[in-house]
């Protein structure tokens, strides 16, 4: 539209000016602009000078409000949130950096004035690899004085552990110990992160841009939203089964299944080092003993998100049954009043102590009667949280197909057998021709290298081999010549050799260089993957010295943390460094990405 002298009340020289702005203005910069117009002639019509309009854009627009967005991210949730975060903002014409808390420069903290910090917790209350630094910088004598910050944290974490989104909250405190200023509460979250990490963003848009602006922003992320076709956690593909193989020989005591999935049709892409995401279900015969023992009845019905479930429904395609946490017990204690359910409360051990390894069931058995009904019950619990296994194999090599390596957690608590919801509905309920709801959750900081004649360095043990079999297929089909080596351990040689025949075809075309195995059950001493580094420790420096990226997959609290404390004590030995020059060797290959871990 063009405006015309006699079609508006301008002079000709304003009409002349509007129309050279109005079409170099984009949708934000006009709804901003009529915003600041209206409340400049409600609240001071008499006193306001006539105005260049072109100039007074010139002003507005020259310094745009800025924000920076770190993260600190394992498996890449609060990476992915910080990017969309990082997106939004930027439509809603904010100058916005998102940078890894690893990558970010602690020198330009105090040229900031907006800081927003998204991070998970890792373990137990844990910094995730790539916030630790930046976590005992903010900590240390070091960190600047922050007033004129304003900042907001988004934490994510699991109830279930006792540290729940501590990083956050650990982030969230420091900063306003340095005098930072909180622009918007900080929000905790759990797996089920999705509504509260919008909501989230909302009040941060809304807090940095006007009510305009806010409505454009908030209008876009509404026509920009996923479409229903895509699949997502919200929205998961139905994947047929190929395989359902047990790969442990017999006499084995344990049993992991190698699960190939189809994705024809589903347009599903991935890399190695990603995972699938499973939506499980609970077993029907548990959900059956517990609704029995609750006194109510399956065909009940009870409301979840707004949908009519019966109870049985809700219980074993919906709700969380098979893990206790502190904050549940809690809520469960004021529909009882047995007195050995607040002793228990009262001691932390004890209650640490109880929740292992027992599940909703046993709290039922336990501590009645209860006072509630099926409504108020199924209220106290959380969504069955996905579970995340990574993809065994390279999309390169198997286009429609994805590979998983799914260990049974099995055990018995009570004289009662107990199984893992996702592996055991895998081992023992799914069957090749069935369907699994999954999603594609990528990770982006557990990469193989974009050179493919990079050296890597792959340690993993049991179920943790599953993205080296995807890393080295990967190799395998782009016929990279970069070297590899693989440390790969578990309990037997003759039983638990997982993929023994993909190791030694790929080490007879070259697509693996090397191959270290430690059975820890086959010998007198128990040998694990650590000790074979240390055997190799000469051999291994020079591959890091020679730019060799590490990678380390499975279990955190033993295997993971014992192998990064023999790297360390490789590099001090080997590169005649003391313990504080190899940690800070360590922290060096861990910001140039030469040192990723996919821990659980």
């Amino acid at each position: 539209m063009t405006l015309q002298v006699l079609n508006s009340p301008f002079n000709e020289e304003q009409v002349k000016q509007l129309n050279t702005l109005l079409p170099t203005l984009n949708d934000y910069q006009k709804i901003w602009l009529t915003g600041y117009l209206s409340v400049v002639s409600t609240t001071n019509v008499a006193a306001a000078p006539v105005v260049d309009v072109a100039e007074e854009v010139k002003i507005i627009t020259a310094e745009p409000q800025s924000a920076t967005i770190l993260y600190g991210s394992q498996t890449g949730n609060a990476q992915s949130l910080a990017e969309k975060l990082g997106k939004e903002l930027t439509e809603a014409g904010v100058d916005v950096t998102v940078a890894s808390m690893a990558a970010f420069k602690t020198n330009q903290l105090k040229k900031l004035t907006n800081l927003f910090i998204v991070t998970s917790t890792h373990g137990e209350g844990t910094p995730p690899d790539n916030a630790i630094q930046f976590h005992e910088f903010l900590y240390s004598k070091r960190a600047p004085k922050l007033e004129h910050v304003q900042f907001s944290v988004l934490a994510l974490g699991d109830s279930s552990y006792e540290f729940f989104c501590k990083t956050g909250a650990d982030f969230d405190e420091q900063l306003a110990k340095l005098g930072a200023q909180r622009i918007v509460p900080r929000v905790d979250c759990d797996l089920d992160y999705d509504d509260l990490a919008a909501s989230w963003f909302a009040n941060v848009k809304n807090a940095l841009v006007t009510t305009a602006s806010a409505s454009v922003s908030q209008t876009s992320g509404v026509t920009k939203e996923v479409s229903s076709s895509q699949y997502s956690k919200k929205n998961p593909f139905y994947a047929e089964v190929f395989e359902n193989i047990n790969l442990n020989g017999r006499g084995s005591n344990k049993a992991t299944h190698h699960i190939e999935l189809s994705l024809e049709g589903s347009g599903l892409t991935y890399t190695p080092g990603d995972s699938i995401g499973i939506l499980p279900e609970n077993d029907e015969q548990l959900v059956g003993i517990l609704i029995e023992a609750l006194g109510f009845q399956q065909a009940e019905i009870v409301k979840v998100d707004e949908q009519d479930l019966t109870l049985a429904e809700a219980l074993q395609k919906k709700l969380e049954i098979t893990v206790l946490s502190k904050p549940l017990l809690q809520k469960i204690q004021s529909f009882t009043v047995h007195p050995d359910l607040a002793e228990l409360l009262q001691d932390d051990q004890k209650w640490k102590d109880y929740v292992y390894g027992r599940d909703l069931l046993d709290v039922v058995q336990s501590f009645g009667p209860f006072s509630w009904n099926a409504q108020q019950f199924i209220e106290l619990l959380r969504k069955i949280p996905a579970r995340l296994y990574s993809i065994a194999s390279s999309q390169e090599a198997n286009e429609e197909e994805a590979h998983l390596t799914i260990g049974k957690v099995s055990y018995e608590t009570d004289g009662r057998d107990r199984l893992g919801v996702c592996s055991g509905q895998i081992a023992e309920r799914i069957e090749v021709g069935q369907k699994l709801p999954i999603y594609i959750h990528a990770n982006p900081n557990f990469k193989l290298p974009k050179d493919d004649d990079t050296p890597i360095i792959m340690i993993g043990a049991g179920t943790g081999i599953a993205p080296f079999r995807a890393f080295v297929e990967e190799r395998a089909a782009h016929g990279a010549e970069g070297k590899s080596w693989l440390f790969f351990g578990d309990q037997h040689f003759v039983t638990d050799f997982l993929y023994q025949t993909d190791w030694q075809g790929w080490l007879k075309e070259g697509a693996l260089t090397k191959l270290t195995t430690a059975f820890s059950r086959d010998g007198d001493e128990k040998i694990y993957v650590q000790h074979r580094l240390q055997e190799h420790a000469k051999e291994l420096y020079e591959w890091i010295e020679q730019g060799a990226v590490i990678y380390v997959c499975g279990d955190e609290k033993t295997m993971a943390a014992d192998v990064d404390k023999t790297i360390q004590a490789i590099i001090a030995e080997q590169g005649a460094k003391t313990a504080e020059q190899a940690t800070e060797y360590v922290s060096n290959l861990k910001q140039q990405q030469r040192y990723q871990r996919d821990v659980y």
